[in-house]
């Protein structure tokens, strides 16, 4: 899996901040594999107290082990990187609970989402910058922006993808009763 330094957009988190996020969530998921008691994390920075969605990515040995997010601003930054990280690694309903030995090889991608912006153009949409939310009735389904640049897919093909995500046919995005959401993320 290729990764792309030109995914998504800054949305002004200090390296520091980037660092500490990090710390957290592999802290979480090695405690919890370990069965030993979460740590505390209080000292956030103003920035990582604000509400804000976010997933935590987990990839080992290139492929995806987990991901897991908060689409819209439920808690705090640094709490909801705290729960995808647990949830990525032990509830993505996709794969088996994260093993202790797997933690060695474990790589930790995290992306601090945007608000969603609906649109009726895909035009606007940019490969690279957007990710997509697909909702048709009880279905929807999400993909990040470093989705379609990691796969190399046109716009037409991420939008199939997000479809097939959702549980839809390919085609469901041109259909009037699916509402197309983008928004960008901070992937790091």
């Amino acid at each position: 899996m290729t990764r792309h330094t030109h995914v998504g957009v800054d949305l002004g988190l200090t390296d520091q901040e980037k660092t500490y996020l990090h710390t957290i969530a592999r802290s979480v998921i090695e405690s919890r594999a370990a069965g030993t008691s979460l740590p505390a994390f209080e000292k956030a920075t103003p920035t990582l107290q604000e509400k804000r969605g976010a997933f935590v990515s987990l990839h080992r040995k290139g492929q995806l082990r987990g991901c897991i997010g908060y689409v819209h601003a439920v808690k705090p930054l640094y709490q909801t990187i705290q729960d995808m990280a647990i949830a990525a690694a032990f509830q993505d309903p996709r794969f088996p609970p994260l093993q202790e030995d797997e933690l060695k090889d474990l790589e930790i991608e995290l992306s601090v989402l945007t608000p969603m912006r609906e649109i009726t153009d895909i035009g606007d949409i940019e490969i690279g910058r957007h990710g997509l939310l697909l909702i048709q009735g009880s279905y929807s389904g999400l993909l990040l922006p470093q989705v379609a640049t990691e796969y190399g897919w046109s716009r037409d093909e991420f939008l199939a993808h997000t479809c097939l995500k959702a549980g839809l046919p390919k085609a469901a995005w041109k259909d009037k009763k699916t509402k197309i959401f983008v928004f960008s993320a901070d992937v790091f």
